[in-house]
C-alpha cells in the first residue's frame, strides 16, 4: 500500500490538538502531555511543512520527521542542547542582572550565544606558537648580554627617579611647614603618605605587568608619577601637595615592583642574584642621593622646596624618554603574542595564536594571586618573619632621613648641605652589601648546580646572617657617637655598616623568598612590597620627637635593639628552613633533601 499522506493544520495549536491519523493502525495517537520537547516538535513540523509548501511539494510524515530529526541533530552539536523554549525556538541567552541593566542602558537587543560549527572542536597543538627550542634567540634569556644589560641599567634608572622622588621632600619639610603653616611633624607626611603609597601601588601594577607586558605596565604610570611630580611642585595648598605626593608615589611604584620581574624574564636563577643587586643598588640609591641633591635646592633662597619637586619631575621625564628608546618587551607570553600576530598577516593563517591569547583574563583570578594570597603567606612563618625582617630594616633607613640632619646638622653644626653627606657612607656600604651577595652567589650556583638546577632557598642566607649582625651593630655605634666629642668619622663608620647590612639583609631576604614559594614569588613579593612600605611610612614620623625627646643614643639603642632580637631569624631558618618548608603547602616547589 503505497504511504499517504495527510492535511496538517496550517497553525501550531491544530497539530497540538488535533494530532495527524496514523494511516498504518487507523487510529489517532493518544494525546501526550504537552512538554516543551512537544512543543517543539511541532513547531519544527509547522516549519518543515511552510518550507515544503514553498517548493510545492507536500511531505509524508516520514520524511517530516526524518527533516526534523536532522535539524534537532545539528542544533544539539552547535549548542549542546536542545531548544527548550517555545514559539519560535529561539536559543536565548542567560543574562545577569548586571548585563540587562548595560543592555537597557545601552539599548543593546540581547543576542542568542555566539555560536560557530567548529565551536565543539578544542584547538590542536599545530596551531599554537611557541619559541623554537631553549636557545631560540627571541627568547629574553638569550637576548645578547649587552642587551640585557642595558635593560637592566634602565630599569634601574627608572627605580632609582621613582626612590628618589621618597627622599627628595625630605630636605624641604622645615620650608613646607613654614609656607602652609604646619606642624614639623604634620609636613613629614609628605615622606608618610609616599611610602603607604609605594604600598598600595604594586597591587595593581604587578597584575597588570602579567596581562599587558612589563613595558606598558611600567612606563605608563611612570609617565603619571612624573605629573604628579610637576602637581606636587605647584601645589597652591597643603592638602593638594598631601594629594600629589600619595598619587606620585603610587604610580611610582610601578617599576618597583615589576623590575623583579624584568630580571625574572632576562636572567636564569643562576645568574639572576648577580643582576638582582645591581637593581638593588639602584634601588638604594634613589634614597641616599636625593636627600643631598634636595638640600642644594633648599640652601638656595631662589629655588626652595618647590624645585625638589620640580628636578624630580624633570629627572623621571628624562629617563623615561630614554625608556622608551632602549627598553623593549621582555615578558615571554607577550612576545609570543607579537609573534603569532605577525606570523598570522604574513601566511594568512589567522588560527595561529598563543596560549596566552586563550587566558580568559578575571578579575577574581588576579585578586586572588595578588590580594588574596599575600596575606594567606604573611601567615606562614617563613614568609612573615623574613618580610618582617626586611620591612623593619627598610623603615630603619628611611628612618634615617631624618636621624643623619639631627646628628650633623642639629648636634654638630653642619651646613644644610653638608649635613647631608653622610647619605653617602649608606651608599658605600650598599657597595660593600652588594660585593658580598655577589660572591654568594658564586658559591651558590655551586649549590644550585648540585641540586639539579633548582633553588636551595638556605644557600640564599649567609650573606643575611653577617648583616644582621652589622646591621644592629652600626645603629649602636652611630647613635652613641653622635655626640660632638666624638670624631665625625665614628658615626659615618656606624652609617656604613648600616648600609651594608641592610643591603645584604634585604637582598638575601628578597630572594630567599622568591626560591622558597617559587610557584608563587609574585604573591611573595607583593606582601614583603606592602609591609615594607607600611613600616617605611611609620618610621620618618617617629624619629623627630623620639631623637629629641631621649637622645640619639638611647633612641639609637632602641632600635638597635629591635634589630639584635631579629639576629636569630636566618640563623634559624639556615638550620630549620627544610622542616618548616617540606611542612607548608606553600613552598613544595623548593628542594628538601
Amino acid at each position: 500500500m503505497p504511504e499517504t499522506s495527510h492535511n496538517i493544520a496550517s497553525g501550531p495549536a491544530n497539530n497540538l490538538h488535533n494530532p495527524p491519523i496514523d494511516v498504518e493502525k487507523g487510529r489517532r495517537p493518544r494525546p501526550r502531555r504537552r512538554s516543551s520537547a512537544s512543543t517543539s516538535s511541532s513547531t519544527d513540523l509547522h516549519e518543515e511543512e511552510e518550507k515544503a509548501s514553498l517548493d510545492g511539494h507536500r511531505p509524508t510524515n516520514r520524511e517530516l520527521h526524518d527533516s526534523i530529526s536532522r535539524s534537532r541533530s545539528r542544533g544539539r552539536s552547535q549548542h549542546g542542547r536542545a531548544a527548550t523554549t517555545s514559539g519560535m525556538d529561539q536559543l536565548r541567552p542567560t543574562l545577569s542582572r548586571r548585563d540587562t541593566v548595560l543592555s537597557r542602558i545601552r539599548t543593546r537587543p540581547n543576542m542568542a550565544p555566539f555560536s560557530h560549527p567548529l565551536a565543539h572542536q578544542p584547538t590542536t597543538a599545530d596551531v599554537l606558537v611557541d619559541f623554537e627550542g631553549d636557545d631560540d634567540p627571541y627568547r629574553p634569556m638569550n637576548w645578547p648580554t649587552k642587551k640585557k644589560v642595558t635593560t637592566t641599567l634602565m630599569y634601574g634608572l627608572t627605580t632609582m627617579s621613582a626612590t628618589w622622588a621618597s627622599s627628595a621632600y625630605s630636605a624641604g619639610t622645615t620650608q613646607v611647614a613654614h609656607e602652609f603653616h604646619v606642624g614639623q611633624q604634620v609636613a613629614v607626611l609628605g615622606t608618610t603618605l609616599f611610602l603607604f603609597g609605594f604600598g598600595l601601588g604594586p597591587l595593581l601594577w604587578a597584575p597588570l605587568s602579567e596581562v599587558y607586558g612589563r613595558r606598558v605596565a611600567v612606563l605608563t604610570p611612570m609617565f603619571v608619577a612624573m605629573c604628579f611630580s610637576f602637581g606636587s611642585a605647584a601645589a597652591k595648598d597643603f592638602q593638594t601637595l598631601m594629594i600629589t605626593r600619595f598619587f606620585g608615589a603610587f604610580f611610582a611604584s610601578a617599576p618597583v615592583t615589576n623590575t623583579g620581574g624584568v630580571l625574572g624574564d632576562l636572567f636564569s636563577p643562576a645568574w639572576r642574584a648577580m643582576a638582582m643587586a645591581g637593581y638593588a643598588l639602584a634601588v638604594v640609591g634613589g634614597p641616599c642621593l636625593g636627600p643631598i641633591v634636595s638640600a642644594a635646592f633648599v640652601a638656595n633662597p631662589s629655588l626652595g622646596w618647590r624645585w625638589t619637586e620640580y628636578f624630580t619631575g624633570i629627572l623621571q621625564a628624562v629617563i623615561l624618554l630614554i625608556d622608551i628608546v632602549f627598553i623593549d618587551e621582555c615578558y615571554p607570553p607577550k612576545l609570543l603574542v607579537y609573534k603569532a600576530r605577525r606570523l598570522r598577516h604574513e601566511t594568512g593563517n589567522w588560527a595561529l595564536h598563543t596560549k596566552f591569547e586563550e587566558w580568559d583574563v578575571s578579575i577574581k583570578e588576579l585578586s586572588k594571586k595578588f590580594l588574596i594570597r599575600p596575606i594567606q603567606l604573611l601567615f606562614t612563618p617563613i614568609c612573615f618573619l623574613i618580610a618582617l625582617y626586611a620591612s623593619f630594616c627598610y623603615g630603619i633607613l628611611y628612618m634615617q632621613l631624618g636621624g643623619i640632619p639631627i646628628i650633623f646638622h642639629e648636634q654638630r653644626g653642619w651646613p644644610v648641605v653638608s649635613s647631608t653627606l653622610p647619605f653617602l657612607a649608606i651608599l658605600v656600604g650598599a657597595v660593600f652589601g652588594c660585593a658580598i651577595n655577589a660572591y654568594n652567589q658564586l658559591l651558590y650556583n655551586k649549590v644550585y648546580y648540585r641540586a639539579g638546577n633548582r633553588a636551595v632557598p638556605e644557600a640564599r642566607l649567609p650573606p643575611m646572617m653577617l648583616g644582621s649582625v652589622l646591621f644592629s651593630a652600626g645603629q649602636f655605634v652611630t647613635g652613641w657617637t653622635a655626640d660632638p666629642r666624638f670624631h665625625w668619622i665614628a658615626p659615618v663608620i656606624g652609617l656604613v655598616m648600616l648600609g651594608t647590612g641592610f643591603f645584604t639583609i634585604f637582598q638575601a631576604a628578597l630572594n630567599y623568598l622568591v626560591d622558597t614559594f617559587t610557584l608563587y614569588a609574585a604573591s611573595a613579593v607583593a606582601a614583603n612590597t606592602f609591609l615594607r612600605s607600611c613600616f617605611a611610612g611609620a618610621f620618618p614620623l617617629v624619629v623627630g620627637p623620639l631623637y629629641h625627646n631621649i637622645g640619639v643614643g638611647p633612641a639609637s639603642s632602641i632600635t638597635g635593639g629591635f634589630a639584635a632580637l631579629l639576629i636569630p631569624v636566618p640563623f634559624v631558618f639556615y638550620v630549620f628552613g627544610k622542616r618548616v618548608r617540606r611542612a607548608s603547602k606553600w613552598s613544595r616547589g623548593s628542594v628538601f633533601d
